[in-house]
């Protein structure tokens, strides 16, 4: 696995051209990926992923994790923008065309609060946290009321909390 950050990407050819013919696959790994308007970088990437003149290798998956769905921002200003765009549509699914070249999309959204209370329990169980069910839960759910809400990743935060507590 390699994992590539966005000021690389006008390198991933050339890290493409050394790792296609090794006798070995590989995973390009990019964490948390997103672009304002006004960075190109996703290009590099577009082209990449779907190969230019070459195919890409059978030897290379590219995955990437973002906390958003589109991964180029786009502002109700931009549409004011376009008016003098000869070609809006093309303007827009140049931004919005990058997240369809990855194929597939895993999408996780917040989860319910008895979901929420699920993740906390289990994480309290693999964790060996014997705290009652009742009082875990009421902590839990003061604890995302103050720290971001409904996620994993609150009911892991919380779980670390009561871990660093015990020590």
């Amino acid at each position: 696995m390699i994992e590539v950050y966005k000021h690389q990407f006008q390198d991933l050819n050339s890290l493409i051209a050394q790792i296609k013919d090794r006798n070995y696959k590989f995973i390009i790994y990019m964490d948390d990926l997103s672009f304002e308007d006004f960075e190109i970088e996703y290009k590099y990437l577009k082209a990449v992923i779907e190969g230019g003149l070459e195919k890409k290798p059978d030897n290379i998956l590219i995955y990437a994790t973002s906390n958003r769905r589109h991964l180029v921002r786009e502002k109700f200003s931009d549409k004011e923008e376009r008016i003098d765009d000869l070609h809006k549509s093309d303007t827009v699914q140049e931004k919005l065309s990058l997240v369809g070249r990855f194929g597939e999309t895993i999408y996780f959204g917040a989860p319910s609060p008895r979901e929420f209370q699920k993740i906390v329990l289990t994480l309290a169980e693999r964790n060996g946290i014997t705290m009652p069910e009742e009082k875990l839960l009421a902590e839990a759910n003061k604890w995302e009321l103050s720290h971001g809400g409904l996620s994993g990743r609150c009911a892991q935060q919380f779980i670390n909390h009561l871990l660093g507590r015990e020590e």
